[in-house]
């Protein structure tokens, strides 16, 4: 079986009164080099684009397949749409999850009723239990981004983007084993061949930018990134040529990026994406595109972050965009050199956190000491105007 319009068609109708038509959201708040939109699958039915693939290819099944249940493996967000989708066809669904999955994404896949086995690892372990169960119990097998009907599900998010922002000039996708870019960059291409499609991945798991570039499929040996729903050792063979024939450029972006990306995203625009979501704002927001006065959309294509580690993205966000800074001086050990290093940030505006006074440092003089502070900034060029300051009035910067 081939992509082809009339599936994605199909999987239009089918999904239509089970999906929500995401909105296309214009990010003005956001600043860029492009004129950026915002295709926010974040707020789909169980918080992820993953639920048109995997309801559409359920619903495509006989009766006699769904008499024998359906298996799936996934990262959490295509176990939330087999395990929905399987519900609401009345069939029973076991899922097996890395244990990298979010806890959050675990509790939701069992509260939409499925099996949940947990499985050491990362996707492509839970890949290989799912395919053994599956030979044990004659389950179907619903793969999470391999297979026509899935993609011409995600497909569908093109048709939306292509109905909402007929002139677009480049469509940015995050990319994990390529079902979603697949079935976007087929759309786009057949319904606007001048609009650039490109893809993105975690430095850490970047599979189908090495398979591509070397023009072969391979398997990584690990994938290291906190974008658990793109940590993807292995493409898929369909994927893997669809993205070949339809997407103009892969690039990669770094854990630090995208937790910058998901800050930016939260304070501009008030939403929400975990990692894999905002790897294709991350793309944007540290130029790795050619988009400069384009008008571009990103798909956020999930907003099931972990709220457990949150708060880690965030300081690591506020970190790689200069709110944050951690500044270490040389004293000699006497009163008021507190008060003055006190007044310094106070006067530039700047606010300090946490103080770290230590004595024991070996290579300071014997009446040395080391100061530590975690401070409050504005941006890179705030931290650059305390540093200044600092020098100006004598103090040393470790």
């Amino acid at each position: 079986m081939e992509l082809t319009l009339d599936r994605v068609y199909q999987a239009a109708h089918v999904l239509k009164p089970v999906i929500n038509r995401t909105d296309l959201v214009h990010a003005t708040r956001i600043e860029a080099d492009c004129d950026l939109y915002l295709k926010t699958e974040n707020l789909q039915n169980t918080g992820s684009f993953k639920i048109r693939g995997a309801y559409f290819k359920i619903s495509t099944l006989s009766e006699e397949d769904k008499k024998k249940g359906v298996v799936a493996c996934s990262a959490g967000n295509h176990a939330q749409g087999v395990a929905l989708a399987a519900t609401k066809a009345g069939t029973k669904s076991t899922i097996f999850l890395p244990a990298i999955a979010p806890i959050s994404k675990v509790e939701a896949t069992r509260n939409y009723g499925a099996e949940v086995r947990m499985i050491d690892g990362v996707y492509d372990d839970a890949y290989n239990a799912a395919v053994e169960y599956q030979k044990e119990s004659g389950a179907v097998f619903i793969h999470p981004f391999n297979d026509i009907d899935v993609m011409a599900g995600q497909g569908t998010i093109g048709m939306e983007i292509m109905e909402q922002l007929e002139d677009a000039d480049a469509v940015v996708v995050p990319v994990g084993g390529g079902g979603l870019i697949s079935g976007v960059s087929f759309v786009v291409k057949k319904l606007n061949p001048k609009c650039k499609v490109y893809g993105v991945q975690a430095q850490g798991a970047a599979s189908m930018v090495q398979a591509v570039a070397d023009k072969k499929l391979e398997s990584l040996e690990e994938v290291h990134t906190f974008a658990d729903g793109i940590a993807v050792k292995s493409p898929g063979n369909l994927s893997y040529e669809m993205v070949r024939e339809y997407v103009d450029e892969l690039v990669t972006v770094s854990d630090d990026e995208i937790a910058a990306a998901i800050l930016t995203l939260m304070e501009k625009q008030k939403i929400v994406s975990e990692g894999a979501g905002a790897v294709s704002v991350a793309a944007v927001l540290f130029n790795k595109l050619p988009l400069k006065g384009k008008k571009v959309v990103c798909i956020i294509s999930g907003g099931n972050i972990d709220v457990n580690i949150l708060s880690r993205v965030i300081s690591r966000g506020l970190l790689k965009t200069g709110r944050k800074a951690s500044l270490t001086l040389s004293l000699l050990d006497k009163p008021g050199q507190l008060e003055e290093v006190s007044r310094i940030i106070a006067e530039l505006g700047a606010n300090v956190t946490k103080v770290d006074h230590n004595m024991n440092v070996e290579d300071s003089d014997i009446n040395g000491c080391y100061l530590t502070l975690r401070i409050e900034t504005r941006d890179f060029k705030h931290i650059e105007e305390i540093k200044k300051r600092f020098r100006e009035e004598g103090f040393s910067l470790v």
